[in-house]
């Protein structure tokens, strides 16, 4: 009874699942009922068995008499299908309505059509490989036929000892190596790498054309082909060698001769000259103490002073680096030293004032340094970037050479004591000099090594001449002359107020309590050097515009030798003056000359005892008092 009754719930199984598939297979079908028919019954019972199955388990004379046994199922297979499409034919003719009797041939064509594709992809699938074949029973054949589609596994048919599990897995590892045999993946990866090895780096460099041989060149005329009109060649040009001229040749060692290059030597108002001041230099002045006027009265001397057209000349040809105005209260002698090297001499008495300009060349780099000896008036001494220190004596019409050193190249100096016998002189290199003019030669005594990189200016104290200020690139040192040795020396003061690059550093000239100093960071600083001790003390700040650009000399502010509580200046501002600051930061006068002062007066001296301003950039300008000896009105 459990047998039979199991046999009946197969069979209603098979009923069941065969009325869902004909369901699906009408769906789309048009005026077609979707009530599943309960009264047609196809099929045959199928007997599973569910036995692990691997192939490895077999032998290959068991897959020879499982071949045997495939070829006699596939006949009866054949045989089998054909009567399960009369069947089906007969009972979709039973459930069609009437309405769908004009449309029963296309959906029977249509059913062929399908059953008769699937018969050929399980054939298909059936011979694959001798190893896929399986033995199965005719009863296993018919339940596959009525088995859904996840239960039906193309080429997996006979397999009747695998389960539906395995049965599906082995159906997804067929799929899935088709599907990627058919993507090509080898073949892509195979180009790539070819692409990847045949592709080249770009070239970096543009590639030249070549010149084509029969490519006809550019036009030349028969002078530049240096071929006579008439064909002949002509001779080869003889080879001139040219000789490279100096623009500024070293001027050769010892003394040179005051001889002007503006005027005969033989001139009589030369001579003339060089008696005059040589007979004006025997008389000295003498340097009183005097005390310092009121500001009052300082602005009115100022005011007073004024410039004209018969002030203003040219005395050296090329621009002015430095200048310096002879200490006499007779006569007006301004010396100016150029960037070329040449110190021009130019005596205000003489008329027309061309005549009274002296040019001479005693250096060939320029003139960085001019005073006029304080112990004899009638020496001027210059120092000039080539490494020499000439002292011009008019007494002798000579220039003597002080000191000579072409290995280095000069800035500045000052005499250290008050009859000018001992010079300190400072280079561009950092080092300094000691220079004794009454050894003979022209060598120095000893070479001195600061901390500083760059040494600017050099000055020295005028009350306590023992000690010395210098200007380097940033900082500014005061040095004891007394201290000084050839190793490496440190300062015994270092102001390092500055930010910017430094032009000049002075003391004040009487007393020297005072410090200015001039920046690139467009400030004037005084500082209180009434005490030299560990410090300085700043005390007032003047801004002030320094900027003078590359072709123009730098400003250095000095002092006013009369009123040593005040600085004197050049200006960038329009229109052109020169300014004069009181030593608490407070503007005291500006000179304006109008058209007579259209250049820059970058450097500027004050003569010691009378007002009279001498100043500028490539020409000389004299300030006088108005109404002074002289009886000129002029800068």
């Amino acid at each position: 009874m459990s047998g039979s009754r199991a046999e009946a719930e197969q069979k209603g199984g098979s009923r069941q699942r065969l009325q869902v598939n004909e369901y699906k297979e009408n769906q789309n079908i048009a005026d077609t009922s979707l009530r599943p028919v309960q009264t047609t019954v196809l099929g045959v019972t199928a007997k599973v068995c569910l036995v692990p199955f691997s192939l490895s388990n077999y032998n290959t004379g068991q897959l020879k008499r499982l071949k045997s046994l495939l070829d006699k199922n596939s006949n009866s297979e054949v045989t089998c299908k054909k009567s399960k499409k009369a069947e089906i034919k007969k009972s979709c003719r039973r459930i069609l309505t009437p309405k769908m009797e004009a449309t029963s041939s296309k959906e029977e064509s249509t059913l062929q059509k399908s059953s008769l594709d699937v018969h050929a992809e399980s054939n298909k699938w059936q011979y694959k490989s001798p190893s896929d074949t399986v033995v199965l029973s005719p009863d296993t054949e018919s339940s596959q036929e009525g088995d859904s589609d996840e239960d039906a596994t193309p080429g997996l048919d006979d397999f009747s000892e695998l389960s539906p599990y395995e049965r599906k897995r082995l159906k997804n590892i067929s799929e899935n190596a088709n599907f990627f045999a058919s993507l090509q993946l080898s073949e892509s990866a195979a180009r790539f790498r070819e692409m990847i090895k045949k592709r080249q780096p770009p070239e970096s460099k543009r590639k030249k054309p070549k010149k084509k041989e029969n490519e006809t060149g550019c036009r030349r005329s028969m002078r530049l082909l240096k071929v006579d009109p008439s064909g002949v060649p002509l001779p080869a040009a003889p080879i001139q060698t040219v000789l490279e001229v100096d623009e500024n040749p070293l001027i050769p060692p010892g003394p040179l001769e005051m001889t002007p290059e503006n005027q005969d030597d033989d001139n009589a108002l030369f001579k003339g000259f060089l008696q005059t001041w040589a007979e004006m230099s025997k008389t000295r002045s003498k340097n009183t103490e005097k005390e310092l006027s009121s500001i009052k009265s300082y602005k009115v001397h100022l005011n007073g002073m004024v410039i004209s057209e018969d002030t203003v000349c040219k005395v050296t040809r090329g621009s002015i680096s430095s200048m310096a105005i002879h200490p006499s209260e007779m006569r007006t002698l301004v010396a100016a030293g150029a960037k070329s090297g040449q110190v021009g001499l130019w005596d205000l008495t003489h008329q027309p004032k061309e005549d009274g300009v002296y040019l001479f060349q005693p250096h060939s780099q320029p003139v960085s340094c001019l005073y006029f000896s304080p112990a004899n008036p009638a020496h001027l001494l210059s120092l000039s970037y080539d490494g020499t220190l000439r002292c011009g004596d008019f007494s002798r019409a000579v220039f003597e050479e002080v000191y000579r050193d072409e290995t280095r190249s000069f800035s500045s100096f000052d005499f250290l004591t008050e009859d000018a016998s001992t010079l300190i002189v400072g280079h561009w290199d950092g080092s300094m000099s000691l220079v004794d003019r009454r050894t003979p030669g022209t060598s120095c005594e000893k070479l001195i090594k600061t901390s500083l990189s760059k040494i600017r200016t050099v000055h020295v104290h005028p009350v306590q001449r023992q000690y010395l200020i210098t200007a380097g690139l940033r900082d500014i040192h005061v040095y004891d002359a007394r201290c000084l040795n050839l190793s490496r020396n440190q300062p015994l003061i270092s102001l390092t107020e500055h930010t910017k690059s430094i032009a000049s550093a002075y003391f004040s000239p009487l007393t020297g309590n005072r410090v200015v100093t001039t920046c690139a960071d467009c400030k004037l600083r005084i500082f209180d050097s009434s005490c030299i001790s560990s410090k300085i003390p700043l005390l007032t700040t003047i801004r002030h515009n320094t900027i003078t650009g590359r072709w123009l000399t730098r400003f250095q502010a000095v002092w006013d030798p009369k009123q040593e509580d005040c600085i004197v200046v050049g200006s960038m501002a329009q229109p052109r003056r020169v300014e004069v600051f009181h030593e608490t930061g407070k503007w005291v006068h500006s000179f304006l000359g109008g058209e007579c002062l259209a250049s820059v007066c970058s450097i500027n001296a004050m003569h010691p005892t009378r007002y009279i301003l001498a100043g500028g950039l490539i020409p000389v300008q004299k300030l006088d008092r108005l109404g002074s000896p002289l009886g000129s009105k002029t800068m």
